[in-house]
C-alpha cells in the first residue's frame, strides 16, 4: 500500500494526543524488551525508547515509504525493520511490550490477532494499543456507502473493506480470556476542527481512503474523489466543522 508520510504528517498532532494517552499506561521494567507494531516514520517509536530508556524497542512496519524516515532515528535501544504484524506473529517472538498506535485496523480477524499477539508476551508484559473505531466514524461511514454504490462498485470490481474492528465488549473478553489483568479500555472523542471541508478529506485520504484511491485511475479516480468530497460537504454543512473521530485504548498486563 504507497504510504505518503507527508499527506500522513499533516495531521501529526492530531494523531500524537492518543498516542500520549496510550503511552499513560505503560510502566517501566527494567531492560524491557518492546515492540512497536505499524511504527510508520519511526518518530512516536522514538518518543518511546526516549521515555523507556532502560528498555530496547523494535519498531516494525510494512511500508517502504515509512520506514526510509526512520533511518535517522536509530540509537542504541530503538530499531527498526520491515515486517508485517502477521509475520511478527509466526516469528514466535516474545515481548515485555507489544504496543500499536493507530496500526491494526489494517490487519484482519481481530478475535485472533489479538489472541495470538497476546500470545507472544512474557510473564508480566504488556499490552497497549489504539486504534480508530472506523464503524463509528462519519467520515469512514460515508466511504463505506459511497463504494457500495455504482459506477463506484463496479470501479472497484465490487472490493470493500470492512473494518475488523471490534466493539469494546468483545476486546475486554479478549483481553481476559489472554490472562491480562488491570485492564483498560476506554473510547475518547478526539475532535478535529476543520475550517474547510478540504481539511475533512485530507485526513481521511492519508489513511483509510488509500485503498480505494490505488484501484482507480484517470476519470474514474477524478469522479471517485469528487463525488466523495461532495459528501462530507453534505454531511458538514456547517463551517468551521467539529469531526468527533472516535479511538478505542485497550491495555493490559500479563500475569
Amino acid at each position: 500500500m504507497p504510504w505518503n508520510p507527508e499527506i500522513y504528517n499533516k495531521f501529526k498532532n492530531i494523531r500524537y494526543q492518543p498516542f500520549y494517552d496510550l503511552i499513560d499506561f505503560i510502566k517501566p521494567m527494567e531492560s524491557m524488551k518492546a515492540i512497536d507494531l505499524g511504527c510508520g516514520t519511526g518518530e512516536q517509536t522514538a518518543i518511546l525508547a526516549d521515555k523507556f530508556p532502560n528498555a530496547n524497542f523494535l519498531g516494525v512496519d510494512s511500508s517502504d515509504e515509512m520506514l526510509e524516515q526512520s533511518k535517522s532515528l536509530e540509537t542504541a535501544n530503538l530499531h527498526f525493520k520491515k515486517a508485517t504484524t502477521e509475520e511478527t506473529i509466526e516469528s514466535g517472538e516474545k515481548w515485555d511490550l507489544i504496543f500499536s498506535n493507530a496500526a491494526l485496523q489494517w490487519s484482519n480477524d481481530h478475535e485472533i490477532l489479538f489472541s495470538e499477539l497476546i500470545g507472544l508476551l512474557n510473564p508480566k508484559g504488556q499490552f497497549a494499543v489504539q486504534m480508530p473505531v472506523q464503524p463509528e466514524n462519519k467520515l469512514n461511514k460515508i466511504l463505506s456507502e459511497l463504494i457500495d454504490e455504482e459506477p463506484f462498485k463496479s470501479y472497484l470490481n465490487g472490493f470493500k473493506r470492512d473494518s475488523p474492528v471490534l466493539s469494546i465488549d468483545d476486546y475486554a473478553q479478549i483481553l481476559f480470556d489472554g490472562g491480562l489483568e488491570d485492564i483498560q479500555i476506554m473510547q475518547k472523542v478526539y475532535p478535529i476542527i476543520a475550517n474547510d471541508h478540504e481539511t475533512l478529506y485530507n485526513f481521511i485520504s492519508g489513511s483509510a481512503l488509500i485503498p480505494y484511491i490505488e484501484r482507480l485511475d484517470g476519470d474514474e479516480r477524478t469522479l471517485f474523489i469528487k463525488t466523495y468530497k461532495e459528501r462530507i460537504a453534505a454531511e458538514f454543512p456547517k463551517l468551521p466543522a467539529i469531526y468527533s473521530f472516535k479511538r478505542i485504548l485497550l491495555y493490559g498486563k500479563k500475569t
